[in-house]
């Protein structure tokens, strides 16, 4: 799915190592439209920081997999997710709602493989000893998982939270120290919640979905936006750390988040967070994409982002993303008027003052139960 993977020395590898067939199909335009932007649409995040990159690809991969495995006639497909992680689950779930008769073969849950090799440096013996070429060294044993939004990095080194990643295994974004020391400028247009209009610091427009998120991606990419570093809970109850570098997505969801502050009533957008982008993120992150309840989700996805038209006028420096303004044509819940300072405008303050007395009656009564008792308040 990364634009700029060798696919023709990966078929090479395939059929090299014992494949019969290879199939490389673009899904670049789905994973970026069914996937990532719904997710920008909810400002979906799990655990506060991570922008579910893995999470979002699943789904896709796993479509394209079954789909693959019955145009070859297969009664089962497999995958290299390990025993301990999340991928097995997003995956298999997947595979069983897209097939429900598919059967699916997991050799690292099997005794017979984990039993002979017990890690990934004895999987590194295996390939050497074999002669299949892979990127991961005995120095640099973490994992990676790379797609168009980010590039995830596990194992190794890294499995000891109070070590500092390397600098050298970052690959998909400049060091924020190297960053350029210029800012760079650009603008996000939305509509209802998706971006629809990129405008660079040249002016050029992208208005097709996988150029825009690419040239986000590539804005974000060499001013070293998007890295984070994270101890995680694992769907299936173990803790993880990880490190995701996510540029492009991360760029996006603070640009709609900063667009809903002018645009999205107050209270839908309370709903919205407590109930949809929560549980959105939790659907996704446990592998439940197929299921009625991602569909309900993203119906009131949907709903909320009726009024979430306009655009936000952004910067990224150094490692950060900052927003230097936004507008909208069409939302007018901002009345500079009534919340500006230096004139009195429609809104009167003598209002707030019966307003502050409603809102103190249940204070008072508590106050007063709390000093009758003597506690401190």
């Amino acid at each position: 799915m990364a634009k700029d993977k060798d696919f023709e020395a990966a078929k090479a590898k395939a059929m090299k190592i014992g494949a019969v067939a290879c199939y490389v199909e673009d899904i670049r335009r789905e994973f970026i439209e069914e996937l990532c932007f719904p997710a920008i649409q909810c400002n979906a995040i799990y655990e506060n920081i991570y922008l579910l990159g893995t999470s979002l690809a699943r789904p896709v991969i796993a479509r394209a997999q079954i789909k693959v495995a019955q145009k070859e006639g297969c009664f089962a497909v497999s995958h290299g997710c390990t025993g301990k992680g999340n991928d097995q689950v997003r995956f298999e779930l997947g595979f069983y709602a897209l097939q429900p008769s598919i059967k699916v073969i997991a050799p690292w849950r099997m005794p017979v493989f984990y039993e002979r090799f017990a890690g990934r440096n004895d999987l590194l013996d295996y390939a050497e000893k074999v002669g299949i070429p892979v990127s991961s060294t005995k120095s640099k044993p973490w994992s990676m998982d790379e797609n168009l939004a980010h590039c995830s990095y596990e194992a190794g080194i890294l499995e000891d939270p109070d070590v500092t990643a390397p600098e050298d295994m970052w690959k998909l974004t400049v060091d924020p120290l190297k960053a350029p020391d210029k800012p760079e400028d650009f603008t996000l247009v939305f509509e209802k919640g998706l971006p629809v209009k990129l405008i660079s610091a040249s002016g050029k427009t992208f208005t097709d979905s996988v150029e825009l998120f690419l040239e986000a991606n590539a804005i974000a990419r060499r001013h070293g936006v998007g890295r984070v570093d994270i101890v995680e809970n694992r769907f299936i109850g173990l803790k993880s750390r990880g490190c995701y570098e996510t540029p492009g997505l991360t760029c996006l969801r603070s640009a709609h988040i900063d667009l809903e502050g002018l645009v999205l009533d107050r209270e839908v957008r309370a709903l919205r967070d407590q109930f949809v982008t929560f549980n959105y993120a939790k659907v996704l992150y446990n592998g439940l994409y197929f299921s009625p309840e991602r569909e309900f989700l993203e119906e009131s996805i949907v709903a909320s982002q009726k009024n979430v038209n306009g655009q936000v006028r952004c910067r990224v420096y150094k490692g950060s993303f900052s927003v230097l303004g936004r507008s909208s044509e069409t939302e007018k819940l901002y009345d500079a008027s009534e919340s500006s300072m230096d004139e009195i405008g429609a809104f009167a303050p003598s209002d707030t003052t019966g307003f502050i007395s409603v809102q103190a009656i249940r204070l008072k009564k508590y106050g007063e139960a709390k000093l009758s008792k003597g506690e401190k308040m």
